[in-house]
């Protein structure tokens, strides 16, 4: 089993009550900290990294896994070279040398050339090493990095866990400090952050709600293992995933006095985004026949890290089947998935769940359905200055010229005739279509009050642009609660 080696004063709850004494008698001190931890992108919290294992034993994995894993990768290469075992296997020369004798004595292996100096040795199978070869394949195509095992998987997990996570309120406002979110509304999603249950998102189509539930994992810090695989019953399920998880660089303090194992990666905590096209069957192991290894379930992929569920509602399963499927996991922090032999396992179920919907809370369930969701907050139309800052922060980030009379043309001429909502996907979508008729017209990207009533002429499509909505101005919580039909309190 490997063996986690924690590094000094780094644990989650060390910097965690390091950060919040900060924050208790000098709040200013602790923003700054908070934010500096932003900018650097500091690893923290960052769980123990596993050390790597110097006897098969140590692997987790018995001597005939091994023996198979290593037979494939010679079957495949002809000849192959002890390095090139070392970094297929992502094991170290002692655990490969112990299968490697094992496979000469047992004569499926024999050695072809050993040079000066120790790792300097050439390795090809034998004919009976071929013909096992050809059934393990037959089997099981995998060759990659050795899998761990399901013991040391779900250790990792539990030491890594997001459970550890706690957000602060400097730490929360340091973390949004670039995006245009509302004070109020940063408090409120700190602080659900850390109830653990899973966080509803509503409003209006283009309110910001899917970019919000992205950004959540800003409020989840530090670095994570992730194993590449992890072997079931001498089965092998996948866990890392390129399009899923991040991987970055292990800081020097944390390698300086150990040999990591290197079947795992360091990791960003993993976001998972998931919409209309998730269906119950997606959350279980899937097996493909033609390579004879599972890929673990997205949620699975997401373990320490955050899930979302965008557009609420608009799945081929009903929001309460979804939630249903996930009651018991997130009781009892498992999930029980199950092997084309039928035999039953549990992995840990360790995220932060996030819901994002179009509908108001009462459309998406009963009230036994909404008691089983943490905190439900609404996301409507910015207030004015808001909808200024995000129209002034993205007329930079497209080096698009304006002043206060485009604005104020955008808003009085624009806006407000039209009745149209200040919502967070309308300055991005409009100076777009600005910056698209300028490369056009093979000039300078302004924004005008010509140059954005052509956009939002054609953003809307119809003639005038002014009186087709029926969505109120600028509408504060409470009534735009009212507009879509939810209850405010």
């Amino acid at each position: 089993m490997s063996e986690a080696i924690e590094p000094a004063d780094l644990t989650a709850a060390n910097w965690w009550d390091r950060l919040n004494a900060e924050n208790a008698t000098h709040s200013q001190g602790a923003a700054d900290t908070a934010r500096r931890a932003v900018e650097r992108d500091v690893q923290l919290p960052s769980a123990a990294l596993q050390r790597a294992p110097r006897t098969v034993a140590e692997t987790g994995l018995d001597m005939s896994m091994l023996v198979e894993l290593i037979a494939k990768v010679a079957f495949a290469r002809g000849t192959v070279e002890l390095a090139q075992l070392v970094d297929t296997l992502k094991l170290p020369i002692p655990v490969i040398e112990e299968v490697t004798v094992f496979m000469i004595r047992n004569r499926l292996l024999e050695i072809t050339r050993r040079g000066g100096a120790g790792f300097d040795v050439h390795y090809q199978l034998t004919e009976e090493g071929r013909d096992r070869a050809r059934v393990y394949i037959e089997k099981c195509a995998y060759v990659g990095p050795a899998p761990v095992s399901l013991a040391d998987y779900n250790a990792a997990i539990a030491a890594q866990s997001v459970e550890l996570v706690r957000v602060s309120r400097a730490y929360a406002h340091a973390a949004f400090e670039d995006l245009t979110i509302s004070a109020d509304l940063v408090d409120e999603v700190g602080g659900s952050m850390n109830t653990g249950r899973p966080l509803l998102l509503y409003g209006p189509a283009g309110g910001g709600k899917t970019y919000l539930a992205e950004n959540l994992a800003r409020l989840l810090p530090g670095t994570i293992s992730v194993p590449y695989a992890i072997a079931v019953e001498r089965e092998i399920v996948q866990i890392f995933d390129s399009l899923v998880h991040v991987p970055v660089e292990t800081p020097r303090h944390m390698t300086s006095e150990i040999q990591p194992d290197r079947r795992w990666q360091r990791c960003r905590r993993p976001v998972v985004k998931v919409g209309g096209e998730l269906m119950l069957d997606m959350l279980e192991l899937r097996y493909d026949r033609t390579t004879g290894f599972y890929q673990a379930p997205s949620h699975v992929k997401a373990n320490n890290g955050l899930f979302i569920v965008d557009d609420l509602g608009r799945q081929r399963v009903s929001p309460q089947e979804l939630l249903n499927r996930w009651i018991t996991p997130l009781g009892r922090g498992s999930d029980t998935l199950t092997l084309n032999s039928g035999m039953r396992f549990t992995l840990p179920f360790d995220v932060r769940l996030a819901f994002s919907s179009n509908f108001t809370p009462s459309e998406l369930g009963d009230e036994a359905f909404l008691r089983r969701l943490g905190a439900k907050l609404y996301i409507g139309a910015l207030a004015e200055h808001d909808y200024r800052a995000m129209y002034e922060r993205l007329c930079r980030e497209l080096k698009v010229a304006s002043d206060d009379e485009a604005f104020g043309y955008l808003l009085n001429h624009l806006h407000y005739p039209a009745r149209r909502a200040l919502l967070a996907c309308y300055p991005r979508d409009l100076l777009s279509l600005v910056v698209a008729h300028a490369l056009y017209r093979e000039e300078p990207a302004k924004a005008s009050p010509e140059t954005l009533r052509r956009a939002w002429l054609s953003y809307f499509a119809n003639t005038s642009g002014l009186g087709a909505s029926p969505v109120i101005q600028n509408p504060s919580t409470e009534s735009a609660q009212r507009e879509l039909g939810a209850d405010p309190a």
